[in-house]
């Protein structure tokens, strides 16, 4: 007796851009030939704020992912839509000129992706096609993991101490990683260039893409740097972060992968032993929980703040003031370094995200809206959910919402982190002459020779005035 033919299966890639350990190749692998598909949807990406450097890495993430199935004898299939609202006919097109028995994919979790995702799956059940979503960039499923009530957490605390009790081995097992099969008679589609976009994307080589780079990345990061982690995470002049969230983001390597790699250092442990390593796992558990409020409270898609109450507040309309900002104008000199770094190399580090995103919104009390804008436009590593809920801690507007009263500022968090001034004299090589204590407040009279401009505001004023305008508004 023969046996029947397996039915080809359709993988959808998107911001899962790897071969191992991902749930929706596994599970199609599993049932039958793959062909795979990437949907370019250019003008609705830049419609949510992705600018050139996130565009170029994304191309390059795709060309990588397209070698390594290629090796596999898995086709990658290229389709341009304009919009999330083709998807679903240019996957069906794709469906019935295959024959295809199911659709795979990797749930995303901001609102218009949602959207998108549950509009292919009526639209295959509607002809008559499976389509099956996996779970594959988180733990727990969103509504999975919920407060005593039956609520979303809006707090991290407690949603991180329900996700240490509560996960799973199974949960966060490799995923089966595909076999080489036989090979189709379908061809890779050739991979078309970026149109020209409004900048030019920071160099390659600032950020390799691909699983490997990635690889490379967390391997560097565990050997030499994890351990040291929560004693070095706030030092911008030091490697000291696993400079993971672009390939994150994008799903060059998983969660899950992450997490592993720490249970094997880490004596089996993700919640005790090494505070370095364990402070780093929270990190990740962060990117989790606002991937959940981007479900569980769907108005931070909508660009509403979290906190309701906040919506009153009378945020300044200071165009010039956040032009200061935008270009590392300030007169702040650890803000102007970071935006600097930000703009010349995709990324900023994570303690400066915080003091940047507080100085805007809480100093100049310009609508941190327009400061998320600015990063997502710049951000290789740009990814919604963790974006705005960074963004909106800052702005105490968010959950976890920094108290209104804490206001960092900039000069003691540039003398505290960046003692000798050293990022700001890599940044900012106009004040690299200065004494080093001088480059975190410049005297005016060490200026005379420097293009270096004064505050374009008072600490303790900009601070009172924000107190006073948070002070007003009624819970």
């Amino acid at each position: 007796m023969t046996e029947k033919p397996m039915k080809r299966q359709l993988v959808w890639l998107r911001s899962d851009l790897r071969i191992d350990d991902n749930s929706a190749l596994a599970a199609a692998a599993a049932k039958g030939p793959v062909i795979a598909v990437f949907l370019r949807s250019i003008p609705q990406w830049q419609e949510h704020g992705h600018g050139a450097n996130k565009l170029d890495f994304w191309a390059r993430g795709v060309a990588t992912v397209k070698t390594a199935l290629n090796g596999l004898n898995i086709p990658l299939l290229h389709r341009d839509i304009g919009r999330y609202d083709q998807a679903p006919e240019a996957l069906l097109d794709i469906a019935r000129e295959y024959d295809i028995e199911q659709l795979h994919f990797n749930y995303e979790y901001a609102l218009n992706e949602r959207h998108r995702d549950q509009a292919v799956q009526d639209a295959f059940k509607q002809a008559g096609i499976a389509a099956h979503g996996c779970h594959d960039a988180m733990a727990f499923a969103p509504g999975s993991l919920l407060t005593g009530k039956g609520d979303y957490y809006g707090v991290f605390t407690p949603f991180s101490k329900a996700w240490h009790k509560q996960v799973t081995a199974d949960q966060l097992a490799l995923r089966e990683s595909p076999p080489v099969q036989t090979e189709l008679d379908i061809k890779s589609d050739p991979l078309p260039a970026l149109p020209t976009l409004d900048s030019t994307p920071i160099e390659e080589r600032l950020w390799p893409a691909g699983e490997r780079p990635a690889a490379d990345n967390l391997a560097r990061f565990l050997r030499f740097r994890g351990r040291h982690y929560k004693d070095q995470r706030d030092l911008p002049k030091v490697r000291g972060t696993s400079e993971l969230s672009p390939y994150l983001a994008l799903g060059m390597i998983s969660h899950r992968q992450c997490l592993q790699a720490v249970i094997s250092e880490n004596g089996g442990h993700l919640a005790d032993g090494d505070i370095g390593l364990t402070t780093w796992v929270n990190e990740l558990v962060w990117r989790e929980f606002y991937q959940h409020v981007a479900v569980g409270f769907p108005e931070v898609c909508r660009y509403q703040p979290f906190q309701e109450h906040t919506k009153q507040l009378k945020w300044r309309d200071d165009d010039e003031g956040f032009q200061a900002w935008c270009e590392g104008r300030t007169g702040y000199p650890i803000v102007d370094a970071a935006m600097r770094q930000l703009v010349a190399t995709g990324w900023m580090h994570n303690r400066l995200r915080m003091v940047t995103a507080m100085f805007l919104s809480k100093h100049l009390l310009i609508d941190w809206r327009r400061g998320e804008a600015f990063f997502m436009r710049h951000l290789v590593d740009g990814e919604f959910c963790a974006n705005n809920g960074g963004w909106q801690w800052a702005a105490s507007t968010g959950t976890d919402a920094a108290p209104y009263f804490r206001i960092f500022n900039p000069t003691t968090q540039s003398t505290r982190f960046d003692a000798d001034g050293e990022f700001i004299a890599h940044w900012l090589p106009e004040l690299a002459d200065l004494p080093a204590k001088a480059r975190h407040t410049p005297p005016q009279d060490l200026l005379t020779d420097v293009q270096y401009p004064a505050p374009i505001v008072d600490h303790k004023a900009a601070r009172q005035r924000a107190l006073d305008t948070f002070k007003s508004l009624t819970k």
